[in-house]
């Protein structure tokens, strides 16, 4: 099956984004087949950099929506992009924004995807933080096949630049994976799992320095995900 075109608007920033990385970075990206071609896919994503939605927009040829945090919204030049692209969903940190959320879920229950960073806020340490339970919440309760999609060396773009270099940047995305057998309904204390899953598959495919508070099951250990 072949990849839903993009909006047109999709369709010049991604095109915008691609030409301005070529232009700023030496960017490899792996697995772009992983992404489904249809059906509710959530893309969860590490974040180190402000590049990183820009890298999103220029590497993925799907059309998604994208969690993003509410202080762009009010960015004088990246806020009106995000609404002139109308595919954002603002929300505010800091608290669960249960309107954000269900917007979310709204678009997992059209089969669209949306693409979510698990970790809420860039990484100062370049490894993985914790989690929070948003993401878990949306593939519990939409049954969403989940793609996990890490990046990196970006986070030393302006050492780079100030060289007048361009940085290398690695895009990985990984095999797509689900939850089989969910519950009825999973409350919100017994998201924890899920989440860990989740990034337990961002580190699978990050170097070990970039693992953060996530290290690397043994192989024995056992896994709640099997892949889509």
């Amino acid at each position: 099956m072949k990849p839903v075109r993009l909006p047109w608007r999709m369709g010049f920033l991604h095109y915008l984004a691609k030409f301005c990385l070529a232009l700023l970075t030496s960017m490899t990206v792996w697995g772009a087949e992983n992404i489904p071609a249809s059906g509710a896919t959530l893309m969860v994503i590490n974040h180190l950099h402000w590049l990183d939605p820009i890298i999103g927009v220029a590497v993925i040829r799907r059309p998604a929506v994208m969690l993003t945090a509410e202080k762009w919204e009010r960015a004088f030049f990246i806020g009106h992009v995000m609404r002139w692209s109308q595919r954002a969903i603002f929300v505010q940190r800091g608290e669960p924004d249960r309107r954000a959320l269900k917007r979310a879920l709204e678009v997992l229950q059209r089969d669209e995807m949306l693409g979510i960073s698990p970790e809420g806020t860039r990484s100062r340490t370049g490894g993985l933080q914790q989690a929070h339970d948003g993401p878990a919440y949306l593939v519990t309760r939409s049954g969403a096949t989940v793609v996990p999609v890490v990046v990196y060396g970006q986070e030393k773009a302006e050492q780079h630049w100030r060289r007048l270099r361009r940085p290398r940047v690695m895009v990985v995305i990984g095999e797509p994976f689900r939850f089989p057998d969910l519950p009825a309904h999973v409350r919100s204390r017994e998201l924890r799992p899920y989440s860990d899953e989740i990034m337990r598959h961002l580190a699978q495919l990050l170097r070990e320095g970039y693992r953060g508070v996530y290290p690397l099951q043994s192989p024995a250990a056992p896994s709640t995900a099997s892949e889509a």
